[in-house]
């Protein structure tokens, strides 16, 4: 685990560099920067002959990597009137995206080696980015260059409580998802036994609940759209809360059941980040302020991956669900402190 802790730090830190030019340069040409990099970053990976050399792959990696978020998600909702549905259906994307990684890489490692399992996605990143380039209209402007930006009627100090709660429920819930996408197939092998020792079966068994989970994202995004924030956002957390709690002890299948629960609602969560941007932020500053939240907590949250190993061995998996409980009710808490009314779009 601390060889990946690079990747996961720059996954944070460099989004804000990647906002700042997906505003100022353009989010169809950092998207092709994002493809073949993470292309030629995953096929260096593949190619080291050390854990040192695969530390620094992995940490390139995740500076191409930091680009998605605050540049790809912007350029979705730039003219969308549904956010919540289109954030919902990338978020599936995603999550699916995690169960296929989860499914293929057991596969791959068991038949073909641990290289395979970079070389494919490799290929797969060259394929999508030459799709992605003969495909998607060119940009004419910037979006921090638009003269048609329509500002938000919202005053600054809600603006900023806002911002807050973005920045709590973000970190919280990034430590919440880097401690379950990797913990789970140990949580698995230690709690179902052996049907999980197989590396193709466990990949199966992850696959199926990531896939499950990564279903709650269309309803979440779909009730954005109707309600205000926080009504959909508390219960969300507050479940999350419950079902960590509902699986400290739980053995067997029970475990594999509340696991499934669990991260149903860590997933159904994302869509809430990307949806209060879209909500409360101009589209010519999107891509900055996802990169800037981007960058704060996932650099704080990314301290998950390297302290996981370390709090395990010390203080066992019962420990870590707990935290994750606590966590999640730390999510919960600070979303009761969002506006009770989303704000509207005034005319410019």
């Amino acid at each position: 685990m601390p060889y990946t802790t690079g990747a996961f730090v720059m996954f944070g830190l460099a989004s804000l560099p990647a906002g700042r030019y997906g505003d100022l340069w353009g989010r169809r040409k950092m998207m092709l920067v994002f493809f073949f990099g993470m292309g030629a970053s995953l096929l260096a990976v593949a190619l080291t002959q050390s854990p040192l050399q695969m530390a620094v792959a992995l940490t390139v990696m995740g500076a191409f990597s930091a680009i998605y978020h605050p540049v790809g998600i912007p350029m979705l909702l730039q003219s969308t009137k549904t956010p919540g549905a289109v954030i919902g259906v990338n978020g599936l994307a995603g999550n699916l995206g995690v169960a296929f990684a989860a499914l293929l890489t057991g596969y791959l490692v068991k038949y073909l080696g641990w290289r395979a399992a970079f070389i494919v996605p490799a290929l797969l990143c060259f394929a999508l980015g030459a799709y992605f380039h003969a495909t998607t209209p060119r940009e004419t402007t910037a979006p921090a260059k638009r003269s048609n930006a329509k500002p938000l009627a919202i005053d600054r100090r809600t603006a900023m409580r806002v911002f807050l709660v973005l920045l709590v429920t973000t970190t919280v819930s990034g430590m919440i998802f880097n401690f379950t996408t990797n913990g789970n197939g140990e949580l698995l092998r230690e709690r179902i036994g052996a049907i999980a020792a197989d590396p193709a079966r466990l990949g199966m068994l992850l696959a199926l609940v990531y896939a499950i989970a990564s279903g709650g994202q269309l309803l979440v995004g779909h009730l954005i759209d109707r309600f205000p924030m926080k009504r959909v956002f508390f219960p969300i957390v507050a479940l999350q809360a419950l079902a960590f709690g509902l699986a400290m002890n739980a053995q067997g299948w029970w475990f594999y059941v509340f696991a499934v629960a669990y991260m149903t609602f860590v997933f159904g969560a994302i869509p809430f980040t990307d949806a209060l941007i879209a909500r409360f932020v101009d589209d010519s500053m999107r891509s900055r302020v996802a990169g800037l939240r981007l960058a704060v907590s996932f650099g704080i949250s990314s301290l998950a991956v390297w302290a996981l190993g370390p709090f395990v061995k010390t203080s066992g998996f019962v420990a870590l669900i707990a935290l994750m409980a606590g966590l999640a009710a730390v999510a919960a808490a600070a979303v009761l402190f969002l506006p009770a009314k989303d704000p509207g779009i005034a005319s410019s």
